[in-house]
């Protein structure tokens, strides 16, 4: 069994289309959706939890990618700005998987890319702006 957090963009010519209804159905996947924006006649992303055995889940790839979805891994999207950050430490309560987490020996603050889930809700409240989000 495999289990990613991937990001999905796709064209304004495929959001009316059934395309994660497809992974379940044609690839028995399981999908949990994390985020999604979908602006009519432009774009569409979609940030997902998608798991299923490693065979399935290879070929529901290659079906995405054949349908023109760009696909991407979602530790690239989110990322801690080193020379930002002040190890403050206000973003951790403000994570709801722990994927920001303090060290209690070196008060610095670590970031689990794995963990995270892009809910934004550390970029919202860093005061020095050291989390971003690049979707």
């Amino acid at each position: 069994m495999i289990s990613k957090k991937i990001v999905l963009h796709f064209s304004h010519r495929l959001i009316d289309q059934p395309i994660v209804y497809k992974l379940v159905k044609d690839f028995n996947l399981q999908f949990n959706i994390l985020r999604a924006q979908i602006t009519p006649e432009k774009e569409g992303l979609m940030v997902l939890e998608l798991s299923g055995k490693k065979e399935d889940f290879n070929k529901g790839i290659e079906y995405l990618e054949s349908c023109g979805v760009k696909i991407q891994p979602l530790s690239r999207d989110v990322l801690r700005n080193e020379s930002k950050c002040t190890d403050c430490g206000v973003c951790i309560p403000m994570c709801p998987t722990e994927a920001l987490v303090i060290e209690p020996r070196t008060r610095k603050v670590h970031f689990y890319d794995k963990k995270c889930v892009a809910c934004e809700a550390c970029v919202k409240i860093c005061p020095t702006r050291a989390m971003e989000v690049h979707f």
